[in-house]
């Protein structure tokens, strides 16, 4: 921090009664009041100095103390002692933490080169151009001082030329970047590290109220320089800053209660940085989107920046971890759902490639949703219908398997033991037997917190799986004994290549009807999908009991008995 300090007389200024004088053999014959402060000076070494101060003191008598009063003074009564002192020769210094409020002072106070050649205000704006606008830290701290005069700051281009000399440096190649900056992120050690990293003015500029702030941005942004990443990283930092909650979003339930002064400068500083956010996708992580939607709601921002935030969060959904979704804000990570289901139904029509994209992003985002239904399953106080809600919501298409929903889905049941038959239902309704895996579907055939119902419908599919595979078996069996009754004298030529590439043929139509059915059930959900947003649970069938093995009934007796126990109590009751 670069300083300037003027005058050699020692400080012999003194405060009595509120009232603040100087020890000097001449008694003083001016009095000047400044808010709520008096000094008790001499009218000769100020009015030589002080434009204003001459033209106050021409019309009175010499031989009596004049009274003025300056309640007007930009920076109160330590400005007006600055110059004060100033003209008496006492030492000084000025730095970037007090030059606004002197040079605002001087300029009341008229003390130009008109007045005395080498005055205060020369001084000032001399030290101002060749020292403070050179620094970096000191143009910062300085535009930072200019909060408590903005007016007079203006006026003066004070504002404007240390918005400037901040630009310049936040835009200067890293290379030449020479002068101390503020870096304190974790694993950062600077004597590891020899180049200057892409964000090294972010931190330092983060002290600066919300309106400056945005000046500088705005500014580095109509210069077209820095990438959107970068814009948006300044933006996280100071965001991380002045609004502690979004690095830990809180329940409403336990969070902190704010005055109604403390909630508007919150929301006008959220509102302002949704604002400033780069249209570029992918200038701010959806981690931050969606912390940042989050506390929208306690803060009561305006329906402009909520809605800008969940568009921009579900155009970046597909890159979210369960980390960035809140644990207690169900809903809200159903209306992000919703928004992405949306915006992928608008623009699936396209190329291949795009449409391959998509549907890689809408599983990715399937996958995400049951591992959240896995975290907030083992909330008490969890209702089923916003957990069902959230799961249905997710299509057909979202999911390749239902293991990790039926996992959900098993927590849930045995975090929230009285649920009634209705319930259960609507939970276990969301499942579809064919898209369990072998072994989640034998864990689910003896899980006792499952309904009966759903129990029945996974042993009837297992049972037509069974008698699906043994009439393929057969088939494929008579398949290969007509086959090889074909090919049979085609196998004594001299190498058996014939044979082997009969083999190969038949491996490669395989594949080749493999794939075709892949990309028909792909194409079938994307239809279904187009047709209907959510998937509804499956029709239950009536399942004739000759399609059950004997272990199967045995199993189904048991779960019967039980479910007419318990339903017999439900009657009694």
């Amino acid at each position: 921090m670069k300083f300037m300090k003027l005058g050699t007389r020692s400080d012999t200024f003194y405060t009595e009664q509120a009232t603040r004088s100087l020890v000097s053999d001449i008694p003083p014959d001016l009095v000047i009041k400044t808010n709520d402060t008096t000094y008790l000076i001499h009218k000769s070494p100020l009015v030589s100095k002080c434009g204003l101060l001459q033209r106050l003191c021409s019309d009175t008598n010499d031989s009596k103390s004049v009274p003025l009063e300056l309640n007007d003074m930009p920076g109160g009564s330590e400005a007006f002692e600055l110059c004060a002192k100033f003209c008496y020769g006492v030492s000084i210094n000025i730095s970037a933490h007090n030059i606004v409020p002197s040079l605002c002072a001087a300029k009341l106070l008229q003390m130009n080169e008109s007045i005395e050649r080498g005055n205060f205000v020369g001084k000032l704006e001399a030290f101002f151009s060749s020292c403070i606008l050179e620094g970096w830290k000191d143009s910062i701290a300085t535009l930072q001082a200019t909060e408590k005069l903005p007016e007079w700051s203006e006026n003066l281009g004070i504002i404007r030329k240390c918005i400037d000399s901040i630009v310049e440096k936040v835009l200067t190649p890293l290379s030449q970047v020479k002068w101390s900056y503020t870096y304190t992120r974790p694993g950062y050690n600077r004597k590891e590290h020899h180049s200057v990293p892409k964000d090294w003015w972010t931190e330092d500029i983060s002290i600066l109220n919300i309106d400056l702030f945005r000046c500088i941005i705005m500014t580095i942004r109509s210069a077209h320089v820095l990438p959107p990443q970068l814009i948006g990283e300044s933006l996280h930092v100071y965001a991380c800053k002045w609004l502690p909650c979004i690095i830990k979003v809180k329940s409403s339930g336990s969070s902190v209660s704010q005055t109604e002064e403390s909630r508007e400068k919150d929301r006008k500083i959220l509102e302002t940085i949704v604002s400033m956010i780069p249209a570029d996708r992918g200038s701010v992580s959806v981690g931050f989107l969606l912390r940042l939607l989050s506390i929208s709601s306690h803060l009561g921002v305006s329906s402009v920046t909520k809605t800008e935030l969940i568009k921009r969060g579900s155009i970046q959904f597909h890159e979210a971890a369960v980390s960035d979704l809140n644990s207690y804000d169900v809903e809200l990570v159903q209306v992000v759902l919703e928004s992405f289901l949306k915006f992928w139904k608008r623009i699936y029509p396209g190329s291949v490639d795009n449409r391959n994209y998509l549907l890689r992003s809408i599983r990715k985002v399937g996958k995400l949703v049951d591992t959240y239904l896995q975290m907030v399953a083992r909330d008490d106080d969890m209702p089923v219908s916003k957990f069902a809600a959230l799961a249905e919501t997710v299509p057909a298409i979202g999911r390749l398997e239902h293991d990790d929903l039926y996992q959900a889905i098993n927590i849930y049941l045995k975090v929230h033991t009285d649920l009634s038959k209705a319930e259960k239902k609507r939970l276990c309704g969301i499942l579809e037997c064919q898209r369990l895996s072998p072994e989640v579907r034998v864990h689910a055939v003896k899980n006792e917190f499952l309904p009966l119902r759903t129990v029945v419908q996974l042993l009837y599919y297992e049972q037509e799986k069974d008698s699906k595979e043994t009439s393929s078996t057969k088939l494929q069996k008579q398949h290969e004994l007509l086959l090889g009754a074909k090919e049979r004298p085609a196998t004594r030529d001299s190498h058996g290549k014939r044979e082997e590439i009969t083999r190969r043929t038949s491996l490669a139509e395989s594949r080749e009807k493999g794939q075709h059915k892949t990309k028909r059930l792909d194409d079938k959900l994307c239809l279904d999908f187009e047709k209907k947003m959510v998937i509804r649970g499956v029709k239950e069938e009536s399942i004739p009991g000759s399609m059950l093995n004997l272990d199967h009934k045995e199993m189904l007796i048991g779960r019967t008995r039980s479910y007419k126990s318990e339903y017999g109590s439900e009657k009694r009751r």
